[in-house]
């Protein structure tokens, strides 16, 4: 009896699969269009940005000093953080420096931490 009982549940799961879901008809292929070898908005030129150059390292004689607040506020947000290299264009070396003389300043009262 048991075989039997298998057999008929076994019919009946088959019984009620239900039918396969309708498929979509195929979407036409889209027209083809070249593209334009040079973009109207930009007039020809390339899109690329040019690399930002180390302010530090271009002008030797240009150097961090803890004590200028004035040169140190072009690398501060208006609410007063760091700028990060990207942003200034600063590299590795002369950033660590900056941030150092930023805190610095901020140490004796020559920069704000926060916004007023």
């Amino acid at each position: 009896m048991d075989n039997e009982n298998i057999v008929k549940t076994h019919e009946a799961a088959e019984q009620t699969t239900e039918p396969a879901a309708e498929t979509r008809p195929a979407r036409e292929p889209r027209e083809y269009r070249p593209r334009a070898e040079h973009s109207d908005r930009d007039g020809g030129r390339n899109n690329r940005r040019r690399k930002k150059v180390c302010q530090f390292c271009a002008d030797k004689n240009n150097k961090i000093d803890y004590k200028e607040a004035a040169k140190l506020r072009r690398f501060i947000s208006e609410r007063y953080k760091i700028l990060p290299r990207r942003t200034t264009g600063t590299c590795a070396m002369h950033q660590r420096e900056l941030a150092e003389a930023i805190k610095r300043a901020r140490q004796i009262a020559l920069l704000p931490y926060v916004p007023e």
